[in-house]
């Protein structure tokens, strides 16, 4: 049986993936885990519950998320619309590509909850970078906040 020794630091990738806090990369980023519960899915957390570290930045800070959200919609139809024609074929003398139209958009339709968490778990970890002295609490605090307009999204 192996140890696991609690120093260790997170993969960027795989924490980015599991949305969590980017500093420590070990407190969750929402309060719920289902990602598909529509009322709860996007809540967050005030602060990360290991390190402190505040999640809202500053006001507005997660408006940039609809950009990276849209550049993974964009990669997840390159890479349908490759296997699409890989394994059945693009022609415009059948349906086969409309077919795949209607595919993917059902897709994305499908894909949209995770989408819009994991563009929000990449947009912060772009911006708070990890600190292996978490612990000791130098977190980023926030500077620009006006708590009257939290969340009038």
């Amino acid at each position: 049986m192996c140890a696991v020794k609690s120093d260790d630091k997170p993969g960027l990738i795989l924490s980015i993936l599991r949305y969590k806090c980017p500093r420590c990369r070990r407190g969750n980023l929402f309060q719920k885990k289902n990602t598909y519960d529509l009322k709860n899915f996007m809540k967050m957390n005030e602060r990360c519950e290991v390190c402190g570290q505040p999640f809202e930045v500053e006001v507005g800070f997660y408006y940039g998320t609809g950009f990276v959200s849209y550049g993974l919609a964009v990669a997840i139809s390159g890479i349908s619309l490759v296997l699409w024609a890989l394994t059945i074929g693009l022609s415009l003398d059948d349906n086969r590509f409309f077919w795949w139209m209607g595919i993917n958009a059902l897709l994305l339709v499908a894909m949209q909850p995770i989408l819009m968490r994991l563009s929000r778990s990449l947009w912060i970890a772009i911006f708070v970078p990890y600190s292996k002295n978490w612990a000791s609490g130098d977190i980023i605090e926030a500077e620009r906040i006006n708590k009257d307009q939290m969340n009038n999204w």
